[in-house]
Formats: C-alpha cells, sequence, structure tokens
C-alpha cells in the first residue's frame, strides 16, 4: 500500500492523547534558549579559527597553511560529538537528566574557559596547540552531552498541522548565536589594534560564552526537570536506549536522516566559517565590514527559518527539504562566479547563502526521525544530529578552502552540489522504504 512521501514525518507521531499537557511555545522557549546559547559558543570559535588563530597558535605556517591547521583542530569537536552523546546517555541512564545536563554544561564551560585562558605560541610552543586541541575535544564531547530531547518533545507534543512551524523554532537559535557572535567580534575588530586584538582582545567572547553557559544551564534545567516535563518525556518513551539495540534495529534510519539534511549542513559554514579566511586571505575587504554584511544574513535567515515553518505545513517537511536541495544545487552553479565579483558579489554570495540556509535549515533537524519510533527517538534523534555535523558540517571550512586555494572558486560549487546531491538520493530513499511499508 503507498504512503504519502511525508508519511514517516508523522505516522509515528500520533499516540495517545497527553495526559500531562504542555504548552508547545513554552518547550520552544527552552529549545530557543539552548540552542541559542549553544551556537554561540560555536561560532565563537568557528570565528576565531579564520580569523585568530592561524596568527596566535601557528604563526609557523604561512597564513593560508596556518588556517587550514586551525579547521582541522576546528572538525575536532564534531569528531568528538557521538562519542559524547553515548558517555552522557549512560550518565543520564544511571543518574537522570538533570545530572547529565549539569556535567554536560559544566565540561563545556570549562573547556570553554581553558581556550580563554590558553597561552598562545610565542608562550607554549606546541604545547598550546596541544591544548588547545584538548579544549576543542572536550567541547565536540559536551555538545554531544547536552542533548535534552526538547525539540522531540516538542514535534511530539505540537499540533499535526503546525510541526513545521515548531520544528523551525530551535532552529533559529543558529543565526540568533551567529548574530551575537559576529556582533562581539565586529566590535572588537573596529575598537582594537590589530595587536591588542591577537595579545588579549579575542579572549573576551570566550568568556561571553563562559557566563551565556551559565545562564542557559539554568534556564534549561528549570525545563528538562520540572515534573510535568519528565512525566511528559516518560510518557512519550523519550529516554536513552542503547546505542548497539538502536543502530541493529534502527541504524540505517541514522544515516538516512543525515544525508538527508546535507544540503544544509553543507551549505552551514560555507556562509559562516569559510568566507572569512576567503576574504582575509585573497580580499582587501574590511573583516568588520564583511561581517556586519553577514550579520545582515543571519537576520534574513531568521526570517526564511520562519518562513520555512509555514512552508512545511503546507507542503510537507520532506518536499520543502527536496525543494531547497534542488535550490541548493542552482546556487552552486553560480556561487562561485559571485563570489570572486568583488565587494558587492561577495555581499550577494552571503546574502543569497544565508536565505537559502535559513530556508533549508529550518526543517533539516529531525526531518525523518518520525522513523525511529517513539523506543527510538531520543538516541536516534541526536546521533543522527551528530552524524549529520560531521559528514556535512565538521570540514566543510577545511576542505572548500584547500579545495578553493589549490583549485579554483569552482571548487566550492562542486562541494554545494554534492550536498544537495546527497539530500535528495536520502530523501528518495526514505520515500521508497516509506511506500513499502
Amino acid at each position: 500500500m503507498s504512503m504519502h512521501p511525508d508519511a514517516t514525518l508523522s505516522d509515528h507521531d500520533h499516540g495517545t492523547k497527553a495526559s500531562h499537557d504542555i504548552a508547545p511555545g513554552e518547550i520552544a522557549v527552552g529549545v530557543v534558549i539552548g540552542r541559542a546559547s549553544e551556537y554561540f559558543d560555536f561560532f565563537v570559535y568557528g570565528i576565531a579559527s579564520a580569523l585568530i588563530f592561524p596568527s596566535i597558535f601557528f604563526p609557523f605556517l604561512d597564513r593560508l597553511e596556518g588556517t587550514l591547521a586551525a579547521f582541522a583542530v576546528f572538525a575536532l569537536a564534531f569528531i568528538a560529538r557521538p562519542f559524547g552523546t553515548v558517555l552522557f546517555m549512560k550518565i543520564q541512564s544511571r543518574w537522570g537528566l538533570g545530572v547529565k545536563l549539569t556535567s554536560a554544561l559544566f565540561l563545556l564551560g570549562t573547556a570553554t574557559a581553558g581556550i580563554a585562558f590558553l597561552p598562545t605560541f610565542g608562550s607554549l610552543g606546541m604545547l598550546a596547540i596541544v591544548l588547545l586541541a584538548f579544549f576543542r575535544t572536550l567541547q565536540g564531547v559536551a555538545l554531544g552531552g547536552s542533548w535534552d530531547g526538547l525539540p522531540s518533545l516538542l514535534a511530539l507534543n505540537a499540533p499535526k498541522e503546525r510541526r513545521g512551524w515548531y520544528a523551525m523554532l530551535g532552529q533559529l537559535g543558529a543565526p540568533l548565536g551567529f548574530i551575537v557572535a559576529a556582533g562581539v567580534f565586529a566590535f572588537l575588530y573596529a575598537s582594537l589594534s590589530m595587536d591588542d586584538l591577537l595579545a588579549w582582545g579575542w579572549r573576551y567572547p570566550f568568556f561571553v560564552a563562559l557566563a551565556i553557559n551559565v545562564v542557559a544551564l539554568f534556564a534549561r534545567l528549570r525545563l528538562a526537570v520540572a515534573d510535568e516535563y519528565r512525566n511528559k518525556m516518560d510518557e512519550l518513551e523519550l529516554e536513552p536506549t542503547p546505542v548497539r539495540e538502536l543502530f541493529q534495529a534502527k541504524g540505517r534510519h541514522v544515516f538516512i536522516g543525515a544525508f538527508a539534511a546535507l544540503c544544509s549542513y553543507a551549505l552551514f559554514h560555507i556562509v559562516t566559517i569559510f568566507p572569512l579566511s576567503w576574504i582575509l586571505l585573497y580580499s582587501e575587504q574590511s573583516i568588520p565590514g564583511f561581517l556586519v554584511i553577514q550579520i545582515v544574513g543571519a537576520f534574513l535567515c531568521a526570517g526564511a527559518i520562519v518562513a520555512s515553518g509555514f512552508i512545511a505545513d503546507r507542503v510537507g517537511r520532506a518536499r520543502t527539504l527536496g525543494g531547497l536541495a534542488l535550490a541548493i544545487a542552482m546556487f552552486s552553479g553560480f556561487a562561485p562566479t559571485i563570489l570572486a565579483s568583488g565587494e558587492v558579489g561577495q555581499a550577494a554570495f552571503v546574502l543569497i547563502g544565508f536565505v537559502l540556509l535559513g530556508l533549508s535549515y529550518g526543517q533539516a533537524a529531525g526531518a525523518v526521525t518520525a522513523n525511529f519510533g517513539r523506543r527510538y527517538r531520543y538516541t536516534g534523534a541526536a546521533l543522527t544530529s551528530d552524524v549529520a555535523w560531521l559528514i556535512g558540517a565538521a570540514f566543510a571550512p577545511l576542505v572548500a578552502l584547500w579545495l578553493c586555494a589549490n583549485f579554483g572558486l569552482a571548487w566550492l560549487g562542486a562541494y554545494l552540489l554534492s550536498g544537495a546531491v546527497a539530500t535528495a538520493a536520502a530523501l528518495a530513499i526514505n520515500r521508497k522504504l516509506s511506500y513499502k511499508s
């Protein structure tokens, strides 16, 4: 019997009417706060990797090689993230969600503070690079452990006809985090001399990130450990399951879900982190001015994320992602040309890219997690996100910069196109499996 292509996005979401009614809007507030704080950390490190770390941790390399080395360290967090998810799932199973979240966010704060106080290569030599890699890995472990299940709770608790709308709310944390992080760096660039920025000014965004983590911890704990939330999550079976059991039962859906969102994750760093390195290396454009353009783009991204909720509720989340994969494939054809067209072209690349990112990223998280059913959804959604970040975004700045620097900007288009093709293929496989079920 055939099914609608979006059927897997909702069938498992049905169930007994909750006895513990919680307003979806209240859950959404917790999701946005949690994600915005995580993304601020994320972008502070990413921006520093493009603009600051090549000079202070890799001064013995030329600027291009130093940036590539900084991007290699940047990727470590995404490699470590799935291991953090598995480790902290075990902590939650034994001691509860409150202990898990407190431990994970304390670890994240410790790693962030460690980077803020870290001596540079000029003081410690190679040990500084080793410690930077260590703290970056700890950040990845902590981010894996910070999964609180609230996005899944929101998806299962939202009205059926508005699931696209509520799904996009948590994604707003990405542009919000970028706006604040880019704004801090733009202010520092505009206010300090380059010598002061490299000597001590770059540390301030990491101190801000530490403070935001403390506030976010209490905001998320207030929701995650409240009796009504715990009862609701128990009712919906949103609890850790053994990873081996998950992969034996639903392993293919982890990878289908990760590749289904690949067009969005591939674009994510191509419009945020990569352009900063490219502008610094191959353009005379002002860095604060370019950051302002990116901030404008992030506001457009936020608007596009909101629009994605309306679109998805009318045409379906899978069709929305599929349509955006096609749009990103088209963008990949002319993106290299406009990026090479001076300051106006660079601004157009960023603004168009952010709009496409918002429209696709708004529905990228959990688009096919209903395939896991209730039992495996909590752990399955977390690991699907981890794998999507790893294969789609972890090495994007490194690979894109290396390809473009050595073989030309045309390879940037090829990279984006590969993500769009992967998304189309994963959605087609998911649809075929849906028809068979």
